[in-house]
């Protein structure tokens, strides 16, 4: 704004506020005209313009323009956005292998078009000394290109150089031994020598090793106590990626963007180590987000796993304290910088499909870009579900979900969701909201933070929640036909949901129909060891247990017992199903992580095609919802596998089984328009085939492109419906918690039907 109203010879100022960038401009009216076509011109690459308001003022004879002082205006809401944390642009690389530039090789390097932003942010506005930034004084050579309105780092918040800025140290067993480019240099040797080296990244750290070393990365597994779970692999350059995985035009375009997610795509087999993705034909691939990772991959191997700086289960290490303390038994090196992480932010997750990108993981690069709302009121906090967990703070027709907070298993975790809901609550100038929604789950953290909070909240059902996460992404207040396919989540009548098709808008949503129920023999030891779940579909279908080849007799024995009790929790998670599955095909009979079995039937299937098994639609006998029955498809599947059909082919046949089934629900029930949500629609081929099946049937198909349709998307969900609840004067009427044609919100505690810890999508 500077630069364009001084170009034009207007007078006034520009500051930030919390309500956004105010200007004011005076000068002859036909240059105002200009200036405010302009505006929008203009504007650099990294910026948004949701609205431009115009007022006239009397002037105040301001001959020339200036930056204004950033007034505080705490405790008002805000409105302005805090822009998220950007990748090296192409100016600031040239610098950085200049070797006659002051920042040749410096790791902190950034301009108005790049680096750091919401991970450092303490407040808004966002100025310097509401940053980390704060704590270092610029020097002369740094102050005159902030202070320099023709200078691309003019106002430029992190500007730094190394001799005022952060630096890195290489700290071995307690003690630093490098400073400056000597600590990376050596770190990138350390990681071609095949050691672990924990990296300080923008967001927290990471675990860095060569994803060419079979013996690193099995070491890195080992220690880290992540057994299956894939790793990223970071790539120096697009080509160096194309060389592990098979790109397109879309994939690459967003691996340059600047804000550099984790892609997820077909891999190239041979040229990582087996450990990096096991049992899957994806592969996770990035390019680097920060110059300090440029430099990394400069000096050391091309291809580097970066992966999360925690232990399972934990959320990733912010501080030098932390990691000092909490990787000790991981790493082998730690290169270090002095410059606070304020917001931890893991890196974003996409996956690749033929229909656009799917959302996994939101995160640095992706947040705290706001997503539009239907409706406007006054500010309420979704607190999300247990695990892939965010939070979401919507206020003014605006909704700024968190960063991802992950499983809320551990402590740590439970004390990372109190300090999203802060950072989020800051950000947006909200002292206190007015409504806190959470899931009906009672056992899960999120819950019991919202039941401890001392606000007024509102409980939604789990795959409302979902649904809603959809609508809202897709600009929709209207009643749609939703496809909620997750794990589990606590349904509105105490027992488990996971495969549900629901009539439902922001206000209400009424069952009409879902899959049948499994039994869960042993509970969460079930999701653990998927041959259980298996056991429990032959058994449904009437099928013998020969199947389950490679399990004990004893075990197989007691299992059936089990099952002839009829005494074991049943859901009707369309993930149950696909583990279910996964085991019989011999997949993944024991996981370590949630969606491992599903994750590795789709690798099964490959590329295969195949026709659809039998399934059934029961109707009610009165007038509750339909099931679709997949104890046919079982029992054909079954009588497949004994005459040795191949597995691929079964596996692939099993998807689109699941892809027929949504669409013969949908048909069933007359749907126009279909939001296909919930953690299942993370499977590409799944994902893919409902969408072709539903839109040849001449259906409306709505998915989700912001946030992911697994638990990360809850919070939107339930923010937006507590949105709408209040807008709708919802607030002075207590909703029905059990109601024979739908259910709304409820302020009421649910039955707790699992027990235990609590079971998750």
């Amino acid at each position: 704004m500077y630069r364009l109203a001084d170009s034009l010879g207007l007078g006034g100022f520009v500051c930030n506020d919390r309500e956004g960038v105010w200007v004011e401009v005076e000068g002859p009216s036909r240059t105002l005209d200009r200036f405010l076509r302009a505006v929008r011109t203009a504007a650099p690459p990294a910026s948004r313009i949701d609205a431009i308001e115009v007022a006239a003022l009397a002037p105040r004879r301001d001959l020339a323009f200036r930056i204004a002082e950033s007034p505080v205006t705490a405790g008002h809401g805000a409105s302005a956005e805090i822009p998220f944390d950007l990748a090296p642009c192409a100016a600031c690389l040239r610098e950085l292998e200049d070797s006659l530039d002051r920042r040749f090789r410096y790791p902190f390097i950034n301009c108005t078009s790049c680096g750091p932003r919401y991970t450092i942010v303490r407040d808004t506005p966002y100025d310097r000394a509401r940053t980390t930034m704060a704590a270092f004084a610029m020097c002369r050579d740094c102050r005159r290109e902030y202070e320099t309105p023709s200078d691309r780092r003019f106002h430029a918040e992190p500007n730094a150089c190394p001799a005022c800025g952060p630096r890195v140290q290489l700290v071995a067993e307690g003690r630093a031994i490098l400073d400056g480019d000597a600590a990376l240099h050596a770190a990138a040797l350390a990681i071609a020598d095949g050691q672990i080296v924990a990296v300080k990244g923008a967001g927290g750290f990471v675990l860095a090793v060569d994803a060419r070393s079979e013996a690193a990365v099995a070491r890195l597994r080992e220690r880290k106590r992540r057994p299956h779970r894939a790793f990223a692999v970071m790539a120096r350059t697009l080509a160096e990626a194309e060389w592990v995985a098979v790109l397109g035009d879309a994939e690459r375009e967003l691996l340059r963007s600047p804000r550099r997610p984790i892609l997820l795509v077909p891999a190239r087999r041979g040229h990582l180590a087996r450990s990096v993705a096991p049992g899957l034909t994806d592969v996770g691939i990035y390019l680097p987000a920060t110059p300090l990772q440029f430099l990394l991959l400069s000096d050391g191997p091309a291809l580097q796993v970066m992966t999360s700086g925690n232990l399972a289960d934990e959320p990733l290490a912010r501080t030098n304290e932390e990691a000092l303390e909490r990787l000790a038994d991981i790493a082998d090196l730690f290169l270090l910088h002095d410059r606070d992480v304020h917001a931890r932010a893991d890196d974003s997750v996409l996956r690749s499909s033929r229909r656009g990108a799917i959302p996994m993981r939101r995160a640095r690069g992706y947040v705290p870009d706001a997503i539009a709302l239907p409706v406007a009121g006054p500010p309420v906090l979704g607190v999300g579900g247990h695990e892939r967990n965010t939070v979401c703070l919507a206020r003014a027709g605006h909704a700024l979900v968190s960063q991802h907070v992950g499983d809320l298993d551990a402590p740590a975790a439970e004390a990372f969701l109190a300090e999203a809901i802060a950072h989020v609550q800051r950000l947006a100038g909200v002292d206190e909201p007015q409504l806190v929604a959470h899931d009906l789950h009672p056992d899960y953290r999120s819950t019991r933070w919202a039941l401890a909070c001392g606000l007024p909240r509102l409980a939604v059902q789990h795959h409302h929640a979902h649904v809603a996460a959809c609508l809202v992404e897709n600009g929709r207040i209207d009643r749609v036909v939703g496809i909620a396919f997750d794990g589990t989540g606590l349904g509105d009548d105490g027992t488990l949901w996971g495969g549900e098709v629901l009539e439902a808008d922001l206000a209400r949503s009424r069952r009409l129909g879902h899959l049948r129920a499994l039994a869960l023999p042993g509970g969460e030891a079930a999701i653990r060891e998927p041959w259980r779940l298996a056991a429990a579909a032959l058994t449904d279908a009437g099928e013998p247990l020969d199947l389950l080849r490679g399990v004990p007799d004893p075990a197989r024995e007691r299992i059936a017992a089990l099952l002839g009790t009829r005494l074991s929790i049943r859901a009707t998670g369309a993930g149950r199903w696909f583990d279910a599955v996964a085991a019989l095909l011999g997949a993944a009979a024991h996981v370590s992580y949630d969606g491992q079995a599903a994750a590795q039937l789709e690798a099964l299937a490959g590329t295969h095609e195949g026709p659809p098994f039998e399934l059934a639609l029961v109707e009610s006998p009165a007038t509750g919802p339909f099931e679709l029955d997949l104890r046919p498809a079982i029992r054909e599947l079954a009588h497949e596998l004994r005459r040795d059909a191949n597995p691929a082919l079964l596996a692939a046949r099993f998807h689109t089984t699941m892809a027929h089934a949504i669409r013969l629900a949908c048909l069933r029930v007359d749907a126009r328009t279909v939001a296909l949500t919930g953690g299942c629609f993370q499977n590409r081929r799944l994902a893919d085939r409902t969408h072709t099946l539903l839109e040849t049937a001449g259906l409306e198909v709505l998915v989700h492109r912001q946030v992911p349709p697994n638990d990360g998307g809850l919070s939107l969900g339930q923010a937006a419906i507590a949105a709408y609840h209040l807008a709708t004067g919802g607030a002075k009427r207590r909703p029905p918690n059990h109601d024979p044609g739908g259910s709304g919100p409820s302020s009421e505690r649910p039955p707790d039907a699992a027990g235990g810890r609590p079971s998750c999508a």
